[in-house]
Parts: structure tokens; C-alpha cells; sequence
């Protein structure tokens, strides 16, 4: 029985190509207890291959979180085997503001220790024990309420492209670090104050607001379906917009237009931009904000160190990169002394 991908990402894109199909990209999450999470993986990957299910999708004992693409005409098919599973049924899909059939390219479910990294260790802490979920109109409200701080739960080079309105950004490389922050900064408003949070798809702020309740915060919220939800309730309810700029997706568009407005700016020249880009040397694959010009100019890359590695002989650059791992430890998305106009 076939558990894993067998195709390369360029085999699966001539494929997508020749078939012709439409296809939605989807994300979703749920918290939950899982008991053996080898045998959900499987069970997931032998109905979702079937049903040409591509995507990211990682399984722990707390839950699942999941960002994938599935065939139009296979969705109401997903839909049931998603229901068919307890804790899954009507489980709320985001489905992605701009559509892109090559979203994914690949199915990849991964068993994790946590669906979403932490670095917490305590016993006590129930991730299922929630703030208050609310809606596109209700999280407008709360905006606006002098007694609310909204803190956005994302990381810097996520909410440098877009976030909402007097919203606390941390300038965090991750969630676990946005943690202890925020908690030290609002310490002393733990009774007195609403602390209303939001991020991509729900997730991240989700855990989050169980873990400030564990913590003692009396008023703890968040935006339910994060910012790819209060999008579509927005524009379907003719609501005021409250996000600028663009919310940053984990996948190959890197992004999704949320308001005209433009709030950050190319990290080499320092002119109006939000579009993410990988710097085009393998070794280095830098995440940062470039214009197209500056892409012309710098050949895709982030530095001329970088332009000269990737001028040499595949060859070349196929030892120069030897032995080294390209991961988020060691590259930072966005972090980098060669980017001038990083803020």
C-alpha cells in the first residue's frame, strides 16, 4: 500500500497541466486528542491520494493543521471523508481568497509532536480550553472598543506585509516566542482589558488564547477563521475592512491582496513593495520583500555574494552546497544584514 508521494513536484505539475482540472486550495485546523496519530496519518493519506488530494498537512496528539489543494470536482467527496471522521465533521474549511492550481505540488502528511510549535511543557495546560471565537463583524467591535488590544500572533516577516489597524505586531522569528512576550508586555491588564487576537487561519491565535487563559487573562478573544475568513465575511457582508495590505500564505503565491494598500516596501531599495520572494542561490533561499525591479537587477538574489554563486557551473554550486542544510535556524526568514530596508 502506497503511504508516501511518489512523484517529484515537476511530475505532478505536467500532470495538473494535462488534466485541466480546477482546483480549490483549502486550509483547516482542529485541536483535539488524538490517540495513535501513525494510524490517522495513514488512513488520511490513503483516502486524500485517492481523491488527488495535494498539500502540508501535519498530525499530532493535540490535532491536525492542514493546508492543501483538492480537485473542484472532488470536493464534496473530501468534504464527506472529512465528516466521516468524529471530531472532523464540519470542521470550518478557509477556502483561499485567490485561487492557484500549483499551490501544492505534493501530498506530505507529517507526524509532529504539536501542530504547532510552542515550547511549552506543562501538564496543566489545556489547548482545547479556548477564548471566545468571534466574527468579521463582531472582531471589528472589539477593534474599535478602547478597552481591547489586538496583537496580531504572527511573525515579523508576516505582519510586515499586512496587519490590522493599531494591532501589537511582535517582531518575533516565532510562536513561541510571541508568547512570553506578550505576556510580560500585558501583564498588568490581565483583568482590566480584552485581549483580542488574530492570525492566518485561526490556529496559532487559537492555542494561544487557551494558553493566556491558562495564564489568568478573565477576557481572552479571537478572531474565529483568522484573516482569510474575515475576508470573505467582509466582502460578502459589504463590512468595513479593517486589514491593510496583504496576508501572507504558506505556499508558493506567498501572499494574498487584502486591501490596495501597500504598507511595507523592497528590502533593497526601500520603494512600495510586499512581494516575498526566495533568493534565487539554493544555499542561501533568503525569505525577503523584492520589487521587480531590484529582481532584475539582483537576478532573483539577495546579494551580490549571492549573484556570484548562482553565475557559477551547476557543478560548482552543487559542492559549494555540500553538507549544508537549508532550514529556518540557520537562514531567517527576513533577517539579514545585506537587506538595507529590512525594518
Amino acid at each position: 500500500m502506497q503511504l508516501y508521494n511518489t512523484l517529484s513536484a515537476k511530475e505532478r505539475e505536467l500532470l495538473i497541466e494535462q488534466a485541466g482540472k480546477n482546483r480549490l486550495t483549502i486550509s483547516f485546523y482542529k485541536y483535539a486528542h488524538i490517540g495513535n496519530t501513525t494510524i490517522f496519518r495513514n488512513h488520511l493519506f490513503v483516502h486524500w491520494d485517492a481523491l488527488e488530494v495535494l498539500g502540508r498537512i501535519y498530525v499530532a496528539r493535540e490535532g491536525i493543521n492542514a493546508q492543501l489543494s483538492v480537485p473542484v470536482e472532488n470536493f464534496e467527496a473530501f468534504k464527506a471523508q472529512l465528516d466521516s471522521i468524529t471530531f472532523l465533521k464540519n470542521v470550518r474549511l478557509n477556502v483561499a481568497i485567490e485561487q492557484d492550481n500549483k499551490s501544492f505540488l505534493k501530498l506530505k502528511i507529517k507526524e509532529r509532536k504539536k501542530i504547532v510549535a510552542d515550547g511549552l511543557d506543562d501538564g496543566a495546560f489545556d489547548v482545547t480550553d479556548k477564548g471566545i471565537h468571534v466574527n468579521a463583524e463582531q472582531f471589528n467591535t472589539l477593534i474599535d472598543d478602547p478597552d481591547s488590544v489586538v496583537v496580531d500572533m504572527r511573525n515579523h516577516y508576516e505582519s510586515e506585509i499586512g496587519h490590522f489597524k493599531n494591532a501589537i505586531t511582535p517582531d518575533v522569528d516565532t510562536f513561541r516566542d510571541s508568547l512570553d512576550i506578550i505576556e510580560k508586555q500585558l501583564a498588568g491588564h490581565k483583568e482590566d482589558k480584552k485581549l483580542v487576537m488574530y492570525c492566518t487561519g485561526g490556529i496559532r491565535c487559537e492555542k494561544a488564547s487557551a494558553y493566556y487563559k491558562h495564564k489568568g487573562f478573565k477576557n481572552v478573544y479571537q478572531l474565529e477563521g483568522g484573516i482569510i475568513e474575515y475576508t470573505r465575511q467582509i466582502r460578502k457582508q459589504g463590512l468595513e475592512n479593517k486589514f491593510r495590505g496583504k496576508n501572507f500564505v504558506f505556499d508558493h503565491r506567498r501572499g494574498e491582496r487584502i486591501s490596495d494598500e501597500i504598507i511595507s516596501r523592497c528590502h533593497q531599495c526601500g520603494k512600495p513593495c510586499d512581494t516575498h520572494v526566495n533568493c534565487a542561490n539554493e544555499a542561501c533561499h533568503l525569505l525577503f520583500i523584492q520589487c521587480e525591479e531590484c529582481a532584475e537587477k539582483m537576478n532573483n538574489c539577495c546579494s551580490q555574494e549571492c549573484m556570484d554563486t548562482v553565475a557559477l557551473p551547476y557543478e560548482v554550486r552543487k559542492k559549494l552546497r555540500k553538507g549544508k542544510t537549508v532550514s529556518n535556524k540557520i537562514f531567517k526568514k527576513g533577517r539579514s544584514e545585506v537587506l538595507k530596508f529590512k525594518k
